[in-house]
């Protein structure tokens, strides 16, 4: 099986989204990614929807600085989010309750 790319990923989160999980949840995530498959990208939470797009935003809720291969990590459940952020692997800056809410409204 291909390891799916970072725009593969980002682009299947709004199939993967679980909107109970996300009542009354309004917030604009960037995920600002370094590394071999660098590149910014927006998720905005809102009305139970998740969206997905490519660039920057100007007031993000929440923004997740990480090289793409350890997001991709992360991802497929080889890392533990909170094991990476104490290592210094994710660097959040935000609200950090949605960061912690954050994998769980995803299916993995």
């Amino acid at each position: 099986m291909t390891e799916m790319t970072i725009q593969d990923l980002m682009q299947a989160m709004p199939a993967a989204f679980l909107p109970e999980k996300a009542a009354g949840l309004n917030a604009v995530v960037q995920y600002h990614l370094t590394g071999a498959e660098a590149g910014d990208w927006v998720i905005t939470i809102k009305d139970a929807k998740c969206s997905v797009q490519p660039g920057t935003a100007p007031h993000p809720t929440l923004t997740l600085t990480a090289d793409s291969q350890v997001y991709k990590n992360l991802l497929s459940g080889k890392l533990n989010g909170m094991t990476a952020f104490m290592q210094g692997k994710i660097q959040l800056a935000g609200d950090l309750n949605l960061a912690m809410k954050l994998t769980s409204l995803f299916k993995a």
